[in-house]
């Protein structure tokens, strides 16, 4: 597999700069085609590697091998995670791409191909980060996707609210981007390196961690939990997601939030998990009470949401949580676990944002209340919904409930609580949203959103609302909820996730009884939840209590910038024990 490492970022690049030379000359079915035989060309070739990955298998592009142990080029990794990652990237990136086939409608005046272009530079920016090796490179492909993330987010230019939720997504995450820069630098001024591997290793070699390497952690870490959407660096994702083409959520959220979730274990275990890294009691803390605020706090802003796409942004900022949870315990199994969940919760997540533009598209509205009753007629899709709900709850056998399985045997009876409570209110919200929509069930609420929604503002993504909904709107959900179940029910996934985090042999992430359990439970839950809900006859299901933390989610850039900063405090004084015990 020599040399193939770096075709799986060099085709999208390769494949978007053809699509902006042929410009106006290439037709629309012409343009989509290319861009999706070759994001799926890259998918073949990612899933090959993957065949083929092993923990040491790493490749310099263009030659410049290290000289006296230093380097100066750009190193990919081709072990099992960032390829298992660059896979997911690849096929839902097909999936995106066969989704908004032929009815995606293209702002005017612009290029037939101007949108799968900045999907394929998209692609390639997150597999690129997926796959690096060196620090420095991780920032460049992370700035690489931001940009381009912004590009898709506000999309629609002509509409002033796409272009403020780019603008929030573009600062926040820019402001992310610079600490990462700034700790970069600073490890770079300690050792005098750039590939992960080796700053760990001349931290190991050079003295115990003092103020500049924990500085260093706080602020590359900063920036990738900005990406990851942790709280409190979290206010941009819903936002984004309020206005940014339905294509565009599937990546989001399906992929790219996650990618902050591989950096920061990816970061952690090559850089600073060693003597001369932070104590782990340390990194546990900070990523456990980090990752169990966001998915508490995810989970009831989400369960809050009235407007669909924004209800599904909360819920993955509650995932997250469970993720760096699962990251937080610094245990082989549970980091495994996690890694499954992230499998199964691209393949629910993007199918609901899918099956949520259609309603779109059909009816220009996602406001739960304004639909309720209108999508009877969509049976099919009102089963995807629901399948899909359900999977994000943790329904047995999706790898949804697998992964989650494995974090909460991992974390013991809190971590099952905490697992438990915020499946059951993410998948009660999905549930109760299709409850309402597809079944008209109770009554329709009476009074206008708590949230201030306005269906009026909501305009359908398609020429003109569509009367037959395209088979391939259609398939693309149903192919991704297959995706979610065949990782929770193929062996050789539960056993590549342990075997790639070096889980010992009986602990890699395995249907045990209380899995199953717990998972039933989850969905359990979740369903009486959104039975409750539906029986309220007014739109005040979030209380007046909550109207605070409400309040917090101001859509203002500087109370944003703010939260920014002070998180970045709270994660210094969460590290700080070990390290300032020997200052």
């Amino acid at each position: 597999m020599s040399g193939l490492l770096p075709l799986v970022v060099a085709l999208p690049l390769l494949g978007a700069a053809l699509l902006v030379a042929l410009g106006r000359r290439l037709p629309r079915a012409a343009a989509e085609a290319v861009a999706g035989a070759v994001a799926a060309a890259s998918a073949v070739l990612s899933a090959l590697l993957l065949a083929h990955a092993s923990p040491g298998a790493s490749e310099w592009v263009g030659g410049w091998d290290p000289v006296r142990g230093h380097s100066v080029g750009i190193v990919l990794v081709g072990d099992v995670p960032g390829t298992a990652l660059a896979t997911l990237v690849c096929a839902l990136t097909v999936c995106v791409l066969g989704y908004s086939w032929r009815y995606f409608d293209e702002v005017p005046h612009r290029q037939a191909g101007t949108f799968p272009a900045l999907v394929l530079l998209f692609q390639a920016g997150m597999c690129g980060f997926a796959l690096t090796g060196d620090l420095f490179n991780a920032f460049v492909f992370f700035e690489l996707m931001s940009v381009v993330a912004y590009a898709l987010t506000g999309y629609r230019v002509e509409d002033p609210a796409a272009v403020q939720g780019a603008l929030t997504f573009g600062v926040v995450n820019s402001l992310g981007a610079y600490a990462t820069l700034l700790g970069i630098t600073l490890l770079y001024a300690r050792t005098g390196q750039l590939e992960m591997r080796r700053i760990g290793d001349a931290l190991d070699a050079a003295r115990e961690p003092d103020a500049l390497v924990l500085c260093a952690f706080v602020l590359v870490l900063a920036g990738l939990l900005v990406k990851a959407a942790a709280v409190p660096f979290h206010f941009w994702l819903p936002d984004a997601h309020a206005v940014a083409p339905t294509p565009v959520c599937m990546l989001l959220s399906g992929v790219m939030v996650e990618l902050g979730a591989y950096g920061v274990w990816r970061v952690h275990a090559t850089v600073f998990a060693g003597p001369g890294g932070l104590p782990a009691a340390d990194v546990t803390r900070c990523l456990v009470a980090l990752g169990t605020v966001t998915a508490l706090l995810g989970a009831v802003m989400c369960w809050q949401q009235h407007h669909l796409k924004r209800l599904l942004a909360y819920s993955t900022v509650a995932h997250t949580g469970l993720f760096l949870v699962g990251i937080g315990l610094l245990r082989p199994e549970s980091t495994a676990g996690a890694a499954l969940y992230v499998v199964g919760h691209a393949g629910a997540k993007a199918a609901l944002f899918a099956c949520t533009g259609i309603l779109l598209d059909r009816y220009g509205s996602v406001d739960e209340h304004e639909l309720h009753g209108r999508a009877r007629e969509l049976r099919l899709l009102a089963v995807l919904y629901g399948v899909a709900g359900t999977a994000l709850a943790g329904l047995p056998p999706f790898g949804t409930a697998l992964g989650k399985g494995a974090v909460e045997e991992a974390g013991g009876v809190a971590t099952t609580a905490l697992c438990v409570a915020v499946s059951a209110l993410t998948g009660g919200a999905v549930l109760r949203a299709a409850a309402r929509v597809f079944l008209g069930a109770g009554p329709r609420p009476k009074g206008p959103s708590p949230l201030d929604t306005d269906p009026a503002h909501e305009e359908p993504e398609t020429p003109r609302p569509l009367r037959r909904v395209p088979a391939t709107m259609l398939a693309v959900p149903g192919a991704l909820l297959v995706g979610a179940l065949a990782a929770g029910l193929a062996p050789a996934v539960a056993s590549g996730a342990g075997g790639a985090f070096g889980a010992p042999e009986g602990t890699a992430p395995h249907w045990a009884p209380a899995a199953v359990v717990t998972g039933g439970l989850s969905v359990g839950l979740a369903a009486a939840c959104a039975a409750l809900a539906v029986r309220r006859r007014t739109a005040g299901e979030p209380y007046a209590w909550l109207a605070p933390l409400r309040r917090l989610h101001s859509g203002h850039i500087g109370d944003y910038v703010a939260w920014f900063v002070a998180g970045t405090a709270v994660l210094g004084a969460l590290a700080l024990p070990g390290v300032g015990a020997r200052l």
